[in-house]
């Protein structure tokens, strides 16, 4: 599992180096199997500096050449022979100086001090594609006239730089399984063992409200064994295009791809707190239904990898009032998917059947972001909180208005667990006594909270995403993951 340095420290305020916080993770049970740096520019566009174009003259010995005369910011101007039909005095360029490597897809190519028939050239004068910035290769490229000669290319073009960290996840620690999780339980160490006072903090929805409510569908839950909880919400009138930037990077620093900004927000959402989300283009879900149920053996369905696929009696199916829409939770459908035409949105958050996620994914030979976490056990009580985060991203980014109140069918409540520990099991089981307050105390950090106690035991109440804990057994050995093995 890939998660970004930056991109815990969006909830938790930390000023560690990155190595440490690898150390600690390993410590806590989250093992890094390795941590790389990661750049939104191949290379960083580390020896790139903004150029002014100060003299353009035709090369005597080569029509499509230019020699040009480059203002760097050094002490003296670089000539630079240039084949770019559109170099012209005056302009503010990005300028490869001599010793830069610059990356063209997979290539890279050292910038050297050479002549081209027969003319000094010191850099290279580079277009979008040459720099890793786009794909044009129509020409250089033009910068703004503000631009100010020697900047280096890297703060111009707002360069991003990160650590991604590649965490081994066990099968049973889905409660990490996002960047808030793992900022979660990097706060509870930090707290009892570095002096940080304070948890990691989960973006606020309480700003969260329907605009009006024009566009509703009806939610069916026919099999509430395989879906306990379905919740959804329409937005109308947004605007399907490109990501931002800043989202971009986030999404392709755990090598996700962005495809547009309502599923790269619905991507988002999931690594960011750990619930998969899937959008529907709402005009494409036949009679205003949706409905959670199974279909026929060997019904046939699209998916979004255009494989038509034989489905089992036992796959959980996302429907409309004719068709499937959706293998639940693990795959989407062709038809029913946001496109670039789309405009109204009508967004699930579901909790299903671990088990039967399980046996669904594996059946179709289907492993998804969205299956590795529901057949693990998703949090069931997350599922409006994360429809409520991605709506007000989705307004921020695509535009429109939120044309639904939240859709919640949740007619059997999972309540939170409890379980009793005694705190002469603990001491045994770590070997040595802890003070009871100490204890207590990584409790309230990993937000176990204590229902009643006594001189000798306590009665917790285990969060529902902690679908690990399960005994009084596994509790201590969460009490021992924070205190520390030595």
């Amino acid at each position: 599992m890939k998660i970004s340095y930056n991109w815990i420290k969006d909830y938790l305020k930390i000023d560690l180096e990155p190595a440490r916080v690898a150390e600690i993770l390993t410590e806590i049970g989250l093992e890094i199997e390795g941590m790389e740096e990661w750049e939104s520019v191949k290379g960083g566009l580390e020896g790139v500096v903004i150029g002014e174009v100060l003299t353009c003259k035709k090369h005597p010995d080569a029509d499509k050449l230019s020699i040009t005369t480059v203002d760097i910011g050094a002490s003296q101007p670089v000539q630079i022979v240039c084949g770019a039909p559109n170099v012209a005095v005056g302009q503010k360029v990005p300028v490869a100086t001599t010793g830069t490597v610059v990356f063209k897809g997979d290539e890279s190519l050292e910038i050297k001090k050479s002549k081209i028939r027969g003319e000094l050239s010191e850099g290279m004068i580079c277009a979008q594609d040459e720099l890793g910035l786009g794909n044009s290769h129509d020409g250089i490229m033009v910068l703004n006239n503000d631009a100010k000669p020697g900047t280096p290319a890297s703060s111009y073009f707002k360069v991003v730089k990160d650590h991604v960290f590649d965490i081994g996840l066990t099968p049973n620690r889905i409660d990490s399984g996002s960047h808030f999780g793992v900022a979660r339980d990097l706060a509870a160490y930090l707290n009892l063992n570095s002096g940080m006072n304070g948890k990691a903090s989960r973006p606020s929805v309480s700003g969260f409200k329907s605009d009006n409510t024009s566009n509703t569908y009806e939610v069916i839950v026919e099999n509430t064994k395989d879906c306990p909880r379905y919740s959804g919400i329409t937005i109308s009138g947004v605007n399907v295009g490109e990501s931002p930037e800043w989202l971009k990077n986030r999404l392709r620093a755990v090598e996700l791809k962005p495809i547009n900004n309502i599923v790269d927000i619905t991507n988002f959402v999931q690594h960011e707190i750990g619930q998969p989300l899937h959008a529907f283009d709402a005009d494409r879900i036949e009679g205003r239904k949706v409905i959670i149920k199974n279909l026929p053996d060997k019904s046939k369905f699209i998916t979004l990898d255009e494989t038509e696929r034989n489905l089992s009696s036992k796959d959980l199916m996302i429907c409309n009032s004719r068709e499937g829409m959706c293998i639940a939770g693990v795959f989407g459908g062709i038809k029913s998917g946001v496109t670039s035409s789309t405009k109204n949105v009508f967004l699930e958050s579901a909790y299903f059947n671990p088990v039967a996620i399980r046996k669904t994914s594996k059946r179709h030979g289907l492993k998804t972001d969205a299956s590795f976490r529901f057949e693990r056990g998703a949090d069931p009580n997350i599922t409006t909180w994360a429809l409520k985060r991605a709506l007000m991203l989705i307004k921020e980014i695509a535009g429109g208005k939120i044309s639904s109140d939240i859709i919640d069918v949740y007619p059997d409540p999972i309540k939170n667990l409890q379980i009793e520990i005694n705190y002469n099991n603990v001491y045994r089981l770590i070997g040595k006594p802890i003070e009871p307050s100490v204890i207590k105390r990584i409790l309230g950090l990993l937000d176990i909270g204590i229902k009643n106690e006594t001189r000798d035991n306590l009665i917790l109440d285990i969060p529902s995403y902690r679908v690990d804990v399960r005994k009084e057994a596994d509790v201590i050995e969460e009490i021992l993951r924070i205190y520390g093995y030595n």
